[in-house]
């Protein structure tokens, strides 16, 4: 690829270290980084402060139609600031209850329909790298560059106890494990945009290599 690509999607399954390495290759090339992940878990935020039941399709869409999301990139901590209605709600969304929800709520048709809407609008600028779970198969299957990132659910569940270590939140690693599981379960059987590389992605195995070390491979296939 002798040009920069105007797009660049990654994808992957929970803790696979999609957002870690998509703000460094985003970094290194001078990109924005958009981390659509959060928009699902802005929705499953606003279904559990509404306690809407997760069977409730009808209320959990128009909750989806109806917020009001704002994302900021935060230069100094280098993190993505969500406003949801005004109100910085960052901290609160990577909980073991929007874990155990998210993909529920990420796997209703109207909801995926609102969302790769809004994602594909903010996308279309370019130069841009985007993370999540169907960017490069649904979101922007046009896109220049394409990868995927896989990791063993053991690999994985170690990254986000950790995560939650340093974040000050309670975890186990057992009660970790068996929700990314489920989670991956969830994810690669629904209906709508499951998850799965894309035909023409680049699949890169993260459980020994680093976040800088995936971002070097990246790089390389972006300059052969």
């Amino acid at each position: 690829m002798k040009n920069k690509p105007f797009q660049i999607a990654i994808d992957g399954p929970a803790a696979s270290g999609k957002s870690t390495v998509g703000k460094l290759l985003a970094d290194e090339l001078g990109y924005l980084f958009f981390d659509t992940g959060l928009m699902y878990r802005i929705a499953t935020y606003a279904v559990i402060q509404n306690k809407a039941e997760d069977s409730d399709v009808d209320t959990i869409a128009a909750l989806t139609r109806s917020l009001d999301i704002q994302l900021q990139n935060d230069a100094v901590r280098q993190e993505t600031i969500v406003l949801l209605n005004g109100k910085d709600i960052s901290e609160q969304l990577h909980t073991p209850e929007i874990d155990a929800h998210v993909s529920i709520v990420a796997a209703i048709p109207a909801v995926r329909e609102v969302l790769t809407d809004q994602q594909r609008k903010i996308s279309a600028g370019g130069n841009i790298v985007v993370v999540g779970r169907d960017i490069g198969t649904v979101v922007l299957p046009d896109a220049d560059l394409k990868i995927y990132l896989s990791a063993s659910a053991e690999k994985r569940a170690e990254r986000r106890f950790q995560e939650n270590i340093k974040k000050g939140i309670e975890s186990v690693y057992a009660e970790i494990l068996n929700a990314i599981h489920q989670r991956d379960q969830l994810d690669s059987t629904r209906a709508v945009a499951p998850l799965k590389p894309a035909d023409d992605a680049v699949i890169i195995d993260t459980d020994e290599l680093n976040p800088q070390q995936v971002v070097a491979k990246i790089l390389q296939s972006i300059h052969n």
